[in-house]
């Protein structure tokens, strides 16, 4: 599954660079292989992988839960920005999810995909025209109809 993942994602960057938000989402469940087809189109096209997860872990050790609310988005905009690629790779995203840092994943990621094509993992599923991350009646549910950007996953057509 990560090579067909993968495929799809490489199919899908030329079509990405032409939008306002050049944003992919990998939609699949945890364990599907998105990580490795990340790291395959890695190879391909020798785009810089992000851990989020990790990154954002360090940098906010020694911030309040007020602080690394309110600055989330600019530490993880740094992140991205101070690398020298056109494609930014981001895994492990589901720290932008935890309820007390208060922030719209999908927002924060369409923000990040202005000034770069970002193609991030999402663990979760498609359900007709929407993704969705965690079960409903869970803390971190979300549902998000797919507009203004591009999906990949094993439910969707390459």
């Amino acid at each position: 599954m990560a090579e067909l993942l993968a495929d799809q994602i490489n199919r899908k960057l030329e079509q990405a660079a032409g939008l306002y938000n050049r944003l992919i989402l990998v939609v699949a469940p945890s364990g599907s292989g998105k990580t490795g087809a990340l790291q395959d189109v890695q190879k391909r096209i020798n785009a810089p992988m992000i851990n989020v997860n990790l990154e954002l872990s360090k940098i906010m050790l020694d911030l309040t839960e007020r602080q690394r609310a309110l600055q989330i988005p600019r530490l993880l905009s740094g992140i991205v920005n101070s690398l020298q690629s056109e494609t930014v790779l981001l895994d492990n995203i589901e720290i932008l999810f935890v309820v007390s840092l208060k922030q719209d994943p999908l927002r924060l990621l369409q923000g990040l995909s202005r000034n770069k094509i970002v193609v991030a993992t999402w663990n979760g599923t498609i359900d007709g025209n929407h993704i969705i991350y965690a079960e409903p009646g869970h803390s971190e549910f979300k549902r998000y109809a797919i507009q203004d950007f591009i999906v990949v996953g094993s439910d969707t057509t390459a």
